[in-house]
């Protein structure tokens, strides 16, 4: 029998109702459905948005976001990611605008990813970085946007981002401090920030990106120790040392936001090979409802890879 998704439920429930009127059923007279139909009903839908990263890579000019809104809405994609370093301006009117043209183009603006960084030594310096994330949360809130990206840092030992790619993330923690050390900074950093995440109603998602937070163990114990209902998980579905699907499912049940990679014509720093339908089913287990946020870190042009990627993405999430 074929599977009705929700979206044909919802149109052809009127229709039923219609049907089961003229032929004078009253509703205890409608047969229930089967128990095996009832356990086939699927889950909610994923949403799937897009990275503005995608089609910029930090090159030298910037790639406009409205480019990109327009692009994300006729590809038909459900919302749009901001990276905060693409933004042309941090204006009241320019930040208006992007969310009055999502807002006509049917688009969420799902979360703003943003650069911070708590490890470092210098309180002063943490500081800095502390109310650079409060000032993301305020431009989050005046664009609508419910959450921010968010980093734990790395301790700058290796200088060169390629480098630190080439150790897989290994970095030495500064001479006369440990790991330890890290942890406690960006716990400190981050409790600090999360009255102005609960004022603001916007969530702090926690990537395992490169750095601190390379070791899933520790993201996931900084998680813990903050232990707040405004610190979430961003989980990406690229940033791994060795096999990623064990890492990721002890991330899934934790993740209120999905960043997904692709690779289209070899990555800019590195290329994996993700099983997309295995991901999705380790999400599904795990309960996660929210969205999936395309990020395509390959070498191919944007027009053609992102829609690619689109299609990777719709065929494992449906």
């Amino acid at each position: 029998m074929k599977k009705l998704s929700r979206r044909d439920l919802l149109h052809s429930a009127p229709l039923a109702a219609g049907a089961a009127a003229l032929a004078g059923c009253s509703q205890s007279e409608t047969p229930a459905a089967p128990e095996s139909e009832a356990a086939a009903a699927p889950g909610p839908r994923i949403r799937l948005g897009v990275s503005t990263y995608s089609y910029w890579h930090f090159s030298e000019e910037k790639y406009p976001i409205e480019d990109v809104i327009d692009r994300a809405a006729r590809l038909g994609f459900d919302g749009v990611e901001i990276l905060h370093r693409q933004m042309a301006e941090e204006s009241v009117g320019y930040m208006n605008a992007l969310k009055r043209q999502a807002f006509e183009s049917g688009l969420d603006l799902l979360m703003l990813s943003i650069h911070q960084d708590f490890v470092d030594p210098d309180a002063a310096v943490r500081s800095k970085h502390i109310a650079h994330t409060e000032h993301c949360i305020d431009l989050a809130y005046q664009m609508g946007i419910p959450a921010i990206r968010l980093n734990t840092g790395r301790w700058g030992t290796i200088k060169s981002f390629d480098d630190l790619m080439v150790a897989k993330g290994d970095e030495p923690p500064i001479e006369g401090y440990t790991q330890e050390d890290a942890i406690k900074w960006c716990v400190d950093s981050i409790e600090k920030c999360i009255p102005a995440a609960e004022k603001a109603g916007v969530v702090m998602a926690l990537e395992n990106h490169w750095g601190l937070s390379t070791d899933i163990e520790v993201l996931l114990r900084i998680h813990r120790e903050v232990d707040s209902p405004w610190l979430g998980i961003n989980m990406d579905t690229g940033n791994y040392v060795g096999d990623p699907y064990p890492q990721i499912e002890k991330l899934a049940p934790h993740a209120d936001i999905v960043q997904a990679k692709t690779y289209h014509g070899g990555g800019v720093w590195y290329t994996l090979d993700l099983d997309y339908p295995r991901i999705a089913r380790i999400l599904r287990d795990a309960g996660f409802k929210g969205y999936v946020s395309l990020e395509m870190e390959g070498n191919e042009d944007a027009e053609t890879a992102v829609p690619k990627s689109l299609e990777t993405l719709r065929a494992a999430f449906g």
